[in-house]
């Protein structure tokens, strides 16, 4: 791993959420034979801080900071422990328009229209996505509608699960505090599905969802103001990503969906097949222990492969 900045010093979470709401980067967009974007951080924890305080602060989910840090107590990291921040990324293996959802890293990418003479850019944000019995579906769909302060009517299905955990829901959850769609939603062209902020935000990076995309709510509230109904939703199925920077290849391997799992095995095949397919018209000597090594880790952070 090349850590492309460091900055050693006390993080205050506290401080750092207070300023919650904060604006995501947007990041310069590569060229179209380039995919790196971002710098991974390490921070050097104090007392009171937690790797949920520190991923929210950063635009980073639950499990991506976990899995970033696997030796770390993510509630009780201690005074002085440096904490790996995963805010580098390869960009997914699609076109570069609209809203691109990548499941098993749980992260979207939208890339905005760019204005003449301007610099292309590209906004990332950490979701959360539909667990194993009720998976967010993959494919092409779009932004139907735009609702500030929805209303949720949980469905029969959802119902009836929460009663068998003992727990009775309303038929309306009105706007406010203790609505889980939080503030702001984006509906898709796939009837059931929203993108939505919530009123839960430390399950963010988790597969928690009954299918819908969750996001911080500072978040949520920054892509509602730039995604224009029309916008298209890509959601792909990409563990391992394999990309060009600088003349080096990168990987990214994350953890592969559950429902992968069996067919996938120990991880390897995959992960090899983006790196051979990254290599087709652009030849590199591979290093072929690291990328085993990368697959098998699985830590969602990009690993030089190549000489």
């Amino acid at each position: 791993m090349k850590t492309r900045s460091l900055f050693l010093g006390w993080l205050a979470a506290a401080a750092l959420l207070g300023a919650a709401g904060v604006r995501a980067e947007s990041l310069p967009l590569p060229p179209a034979d380039e995919s790196m974007i971002g710098e991974i951080h390490v921070l050097v924890t104090r007392p009171a801080d937690t790797l949920s305080d520190i991923a929210r602060a950063h635009h980073v989910g639950y499990d991506q900071i976990v899995q970033a840090n696997p030796a770390v107590d993510p509630w009780l990291p201690g005074d002085g422990t440096r904490v790996i921040v995963p805010t580098q990324h390869i960009l997914p293996d699609t076109p570069r328009t609209g809203l691109v959802l990548n499941l098993p890293e749980m992260r979207i990418y939208y890339y905005p229209p760019t204005q003449r003479g301007r610099t292309p850019v590209v906004m990332t944000f950490p979701v959360s996505v539909g667990r194993l019995d009720w998976s967010t579906p993959l494919g092409l769909t779009r932004i139907a509608a735009k609702v500030t302060n929805p209303e949720w009517r949980p469905p029969a299905s959802i119902k009836a699960e929460r009663a068998d955990e003992g727990e009775t829901l309303p038929d309306v959850f009105p706007p406010g505090p203790d609505n889980p769609l939080g503030a702001h939603a984006l509906r898709l062209a796939r009837e059931g599905y929203l993108i939505h902020g919530t009123n839960k935000p430390y399950g963010i990076g988790m597969r928690v969802t009954h299918g819908c995309i969750r996001l911080y709510p500072e978040d949520i509230e920054q892509l509602f103001r730039e995604v224009p109904v029309g916008t298209p939703v890509r959601i792909v199925d990409q563990p391992n990503k394999v990309g060009w920077h600088d003349g080096v290849l990168y990987l990214e391997s994350h953890p592969p969906l559950e429902g992968n799992r069996a067919r996938d095995g120990n991880r390897l095949t995959p992960a090899v097949q983006a790196v051979i397919a990254a290599t087709r018209t652009r030849s590199t000597r591979v290093n072929w222990d690291e990328v085993v090594r990368v697959a098998t880790e699985t830590q969602g952070l990009p690993v030089a492969i190549s000489d």
